[in-house]
This record gives structure tokens, sequence and C-alpha cells, in this order.
């Protein structure tokens, strides 16, 4: 096999773990972005062409505005060895300003809020799917009940597989999302084959206009369900030191355009002769033929599965690097399988299923969690921005430049925060809460570590090398392991804690 072969092998791998790895909380934002917006309109009833040509576009845009330019081509080359996330990243800027730490808490707390939402919307969403299959209808009827149990027991059965570790179901997630998202990209493709001319959407203009349209009911609050479309933007960076940034790069095109033809192909649907005006519908599952729905609901169910696995490993990471920038108490943790930088956290991972599945019976309805989703997500994206400034300034770039362009995306941003608070008490709340108390957990234990560092006695280990040569070279003392390990989790150059 010539070495040009073994490359491309290796990239083709590589491409298929950040499928399986990156794009699960993104990759799975169809089955509830375009839901969100009509209903939040008023149903399939109230929504006519102009209002679905700038829904689509306000999707496109902040796809391309904050996942492809923001993330992809500009936070992914801020990696700390390898490594992206907020808290990677704010370990590349940390000395440059101490206020740097209050952005980096506030992201990292919300990162982590949105990592036990994205579970209990994704799942919710896909076993909803189950309404429109005939046969579980007559089994079990149209009610919630029977949803919220088989979505308890899938979220159970998911957090009680995390102690074995993923390595061996791991190696299925990169070829099951290449199919999950051409299965997108072509469903879409089939009912955009029926309106082409809802492709005028890539046009900036409608999404201006919607915004100002009489058309759209909700006006600028319309942008808290358009979010939702690039949530998975920032799980994206954090995933970073998982698969490497040129493989994020090269498979987000593929990636990007499949999404792009599921939104395309739900509006060319919704917009479609002969569609039923009527009813509390997901246009993802029923612009799919009759006979495809329960596969559909079968594949959204792993697909959102996937999802979830990647924002509770996400979450394990993230603790762990707050950790170690002493952000959060030092916790508990296992190895499990061999893939390297697996870890296993039992207090996270009980606790965010504790909160996940309280969620599920908070909200019963995804509707309803949809409400609560994003809005913490926006303010990480928020404090990412803040730190990008920093890492720009740190790397010379000029004040004007840089300045310019993280200002462009916090405005952005900012609109979209306005737009996602409107949700606040119809379950925004709920997020933000979660936020704050993970915030301020990470505001007492970070105080906690200044004062312990402000009060005590440093001791310098340069002082001690002579002593420690002449014990080197005593052959009248046995050595042993012990004699060379000193533990210790607060050492500054040679300056140790005097313990």
């Amino acid at each position: 096999m010539s070495k040009q072969t073994q490359l491309s092998k290796r990239r083709a791998a590589g491409l298929l773990v950040a499928m399986g790895v990156v794009y699960g909380d993104i990759g799975t934002s169809p089955l509830y972005v375009m839901k969100a917006i009509v209903t939040g309109q008023g149903g399939l009833q109230a929504v006519d062409e102009t209002f679905m040509l700038g829904a689509v576009s306000l999707v496109f845009w902040t796809m391309t505005l904050l996942t492809t330019v923001k993330y992809v081509m500009i936070a992914l080359n801020a990696d700390n060895h390898g490594e992206g996330g907020i808290f990677s990243l704010f370990a590349l800027v940390r000395h440059r300003a101490r206020w740097l730490v209050v952005p980096a808490m506030i992201g990292g707390a919300a990162l982590l809020a949105d990592g036990a939402l994205t579970p209990a919307v994704t799942v919710t969403t896909a076993i909803e799917g189950l309404r429109d299959v005939p046969a579980y209808v007559q089994l079990f009827g149209t009610g919630q009940q029977a949803i919220i149990i088989i979505t308890l027991a899938i979220i159970t059965g998911l957090f009680m597989l995390q102690r074995f570790g993923t390595n061996t179901i791991g190696k299925l997630f990169g070829p099951i999302m290449l199919a999950w998202f051409t299965f997108l990209g072509l469903s879409g493709l089939l009912n955009l084959t029926h309106d082409w001319t809802i492709l005028r959407a890539l046009n900036p203009y409608y999404a201006g206009m919607l915004l100002i349209s009489p058309a759209n009911k909700v006006g600028i609050l319309i942008l808290g369900s358009v979010f939702l479309a690039t949530t998975g933007a920032e799980a994206l960076y954090s995933d970073l030191g998982h698969v490497g940034k040129t493989n994020i790069r090269l498979s987000w095109p593929y990636v990007k355009i499949c999404l792009l033809l599921s939104y395309f192909g739900q509006a060319a649907w919704i917009l479609g002769p002969g569609q039923a005006r009527q009813g509390n519908v997901n246009p993802f599952f029923a612009m799919l033929p009759a006979n495809l729905t329960m596969a559909a609901v079968i594949f959204a169910t792993v697909a959102a599965i996937i999802a979830s696995q990647s924002l509770i490993s996400g979450s394990f990471t993230l603790v762990s690097e707050a950790i170690r920038l002493k952000l959060f108490p030092r916790l508990f943790t296992t190895y499990p399988g061999n893939a390297v930088g697996q870890m296993y956290l039992p207090a996270v991972n009980w606790g965010l299923w504790v909160v996940t599945s309280s969620l599920v019976l908070f909200f019963q309805t995804s509707e309803k969690m949809e409400a609560a989703y994003g809005l913490a997500i926006t303010l990480t994206m928020l404090m990412t921005t803040t730190l990008i400034y920093a890492y720009m300034r740190q790397k010379r770039v000029p004040i004007l430049g840089a300045g310019s362009l993280t200002a462009f995306f916090a405005v952005i941003e900012g609109i979209f925060l306005v737009a996602s608070a409107a949700k606040f008490w119809h379950g925004g709340y709920v997020a933000v809460g979660l936020a704050l108390l993970i915030f301020l957990v990470m505001a007492i234990w970070y105080r906690g570590e200044q004062l312990v560092k402000q009060h005590s006695q440093p001791l310098s280990l340069s002082q001690y090398k002579p002593q420690l040569a002449r014990l080197r070279d005593d052959q009248t003392i046995d050595k042993f392991q012990t004699n060379v390990v000193f533990l210790t989790s607060r050492m500054d150059g040679d300056q140790l804690e005097r313990q």
C-alpha cells in the first residue's frame, strides 16, 4: 500500500470520526428548528410564502455567519495545544487580565446548563415523531405520557452506560451520523424538487425584510427560534481536541449542505399544495412518505442519542478543564476504555441525569423545552466572543481589526440574546437558573482558591537542589519510588505550597 493511499485512508477515518463526535448537537437541529419557527408564528395555517422565504433565509445566514465564519474559520485557530472550548480559550488569555475569568465562568456555566437541556430536547422531539406512526397511535394514542416514559427510559439507559466507556459504540457514531446527514440531505432534496423557488432564500434580502414585515407576527423575537439552528456551534469548538481543526473544516461543508437541504425541503413542503393547515405537526416527519416515518423516528432517536452522548462527554471534559483551572471542586474521575482523553466523572454524570430527567418531567413536551433551549448558549457565544477579542489582541491583531470583527459578532449575538430572553418566563428561566447555580459554584471555588493562595506560604524547591543531589549520590540509602514523588495541586514554577 502506497504512502499516499495510507494518508488518504487516515484522512477519511478522521473525517468519519469528526462526523460522529462533533456534529451531534447541530445535526439534530432540523428535528425542531422549523417546528419552533412555525409554532411561534401560530401554526401552519398562519404562514405564507413571504414568511417561509424569510425564515429559511434567516436560518441560512445565521449558520453561515455564526457557525461557519465565527467558529469554523476563526475560533478553531485559538487552540490550546490542540484543545478547544471556552476554558481552553481562557487558559490562553488569562494572563492578559484577571477579569477575563468572569466571561469564562459565565460561558462555561451556560454550556454545562446546555449539556443538561440537549438530551431532554433532542430525545423528546425524536420520540414525539411516533405520533405520525398509525400503529403506535392505535396502541398508545396521541397522549404525552407514553412519550415521556420512553424518553426517560432512553435517557436513563444512556447515562447508565457512561461508566463503561464508549469505545465500542463510539466507533459506530461516525458511519451512523454520516448516514444521518445523508438522509437529511436526500429527504430535504426530495421535497425541494417540487419547488426550487425556495432557493431565493439564499438572498439575505428576504431575511432582512421578514424582520420588519407584517407577515412576521412576532417581529425580531423570531430570532429566538432561528438561533436553535446554530446551538451546536459552541460544542463544535469544544470538540476540537478530539478530532483536530482540519477534520472539522473539511467535513463541515458536507454537513452544512445536508442541514440546509433539510431546512429548505421542510419549507418547500410547508408551502406545497394540498398540505393540511391544521394541527400541530412537525414538518421534519410530516414531509416524509408515510411508509418511512417509523424508520425516520428510529433514525432520529439514534441521532439524538449520539448528540446527547457528545454533550455528556463534552460536559466531562468541560468540568475536568474547570478543575485544572481551579474553577471547580476536585471530583472523583475514572478513565474507562482505551480511548485517549475519555473520562468519567460519576458526580457530573448522575447530576446531569437528575437534571435532564427533571426537565423532561417538568416541561412534558419538546415545544415547551425549546423555550428554555438556546437562551443559555447565546450567553456562552457572547462570552466566547469576548475571549476571542483578547486572544486576537494577544496575537497582535490591530485593535481596529480585532475590535471591528468581534463587535460585529457581539452585535449579532446580542440581538439573538434579546430575542431569546423573551422566552424567559416561558421556560428560559430554567436554563438561566441552572447556569447561575453552576456559576455560583465556580465563583465561590475560585474565590476560595484565591484566598488560600494569598495566605499560603510558598516554598522554593530550588534551595533543596544540593540536598537532593547528595541524596541521589548517596549509595548507603535505599531508593524507593516514594522518595522522589510529591503529589501537589498547588505549584507555580519552582514555588510549592508549604505543607
